[in-house]
């Protein structure tokens, strides 16, 4: 029996305009995902706030636009954001974005002490670490004694690629099923999430409603649009880049020509020079025996006339 073909999704939770969309006009179902991906209870959420809610056209269609998810959690900073293509220095482009969400949480003012804590969280489409679990956690540690410098800075990366497939995750895992979620590519993988429970079915009727939604589709198209524009612009960087290196690369050869005739002139110049010298010296030698040649003839007619 041959397997039945599935059905691809034009639109998955990997969009970022998507992914942002989503959860911004549902604060609740982002709500629920925060605290399970952070291991905390709902209920433990009193303060909930969305401080980057908008999504300007303008903004989205510029290059390099990045559609994270800032909230303000019971006053502490929070940033979530979905990455799908591995771009390289991915540890080092999410320090900086924690670095600038922290300095900016102090009003002016006001003592470090009352800096909150800061959290970014990061669902990755590739693989980043170098380990089995889908979970990494990381704190600034002290690295003999594992002494925590401060609960103020955490990062949390989930990695997609290491989930298992969708017939033997455990449906019992919350996480797990969001995190599928976030990973589908088809129909068929959808209509096994709604299975998971309620909060499924709220997340995949949601994603239903931003997907025919004309002001997604817009923003879509303009993200694509940046896309294409952001590797257009890298292309052309390495093009300029390869270009300058083959302008540097001909004039070292260039150089190295004109050294290595440089070398061969001066050995050139030197041969010419020696042969010069011989030839010198030869001429007085000649010189020398036309003398003493001449001094011979002289003596001999001195003794013929004698």
């Amino acid at each position: 029996m041959s397997k039945q073909k599935e059905t691809r999704l034009q639109y998955t939770f990997k969009s970022d305009v998507l992914f942002k969309m989503l959860f911004s006009r549902n604060p609740n179902l982002l709500k629920r995902l925060i605290a399970v991906l952070l291991n905390i209870p709902l209920e433990s959420i009193e303060h909930f706030y969305i401080s980057n809610a908008e999504m300007p056209a303008e903004e989205i269609g510029k290059k390099f636009c990045r559609l994270d998810i800032n909230m303000i959690i019971n006053g502490e900073r929070v940033n979530l954001e979905i990455q799908v293509e591995d771009e390289g220095n991915y540890p080092e482009r999410i320090m900086f974005h924690w670095a600038k969400l922290f300095t900016t949480s102090l009003p002016s003012g006001k003592d470090y002490s009352e800096l909150p804590k800061a959290i970014c969280i990061s669902i990755l489409g590739f693989v980043q670490f170098d380990c089995a679990e889908v979970h990494s956690e990381f704190a600034p540690m002290e690295i003999t004694r594992h002494n925590v410098l401060s609960d103020k800075q955490r990062y949390h990366f989930f990695e997609l690629p290491k989930l298992p497939n969708i017939d033997t995750i455990d449906f019992t895992s919350e996480r797990d099923l969001w995190l599928a979620l976030f990973n589908a590519e088809t129909e068929e993988e959808l209509e096994k999430l709604t299975k998971g429970g309620e909060v499924m079915e709220q997340a995949i009727e949601a994603y239903r409603g931003i997907t025919v939604d004309e002001e997604f589709r817009y923003l879509e198209i303009l993200r694509a649009r940046a896309r294409h524009d952001e590797a257009q612009a890298l292309h052309n960087a390495e093009l300029k880049g390869e270009r300058r290196g083959e302008k540097r690369g001909e004039k070292r050869g260039e150089k190295r020509a004109n050294q290595k005739w440089q070398v061969v002139v001066s050995e050139k110049d030197a041969a010419l020079k020696e042969s010069k010298t011989a030839l010198k010296e030869s001429e007085t030698a000649l010189k020398e025996k036309d003398i003493l040649i001449a001094d011979l003839l002289s003596q001999l007619n001195k003794k013929t006339i004698i």
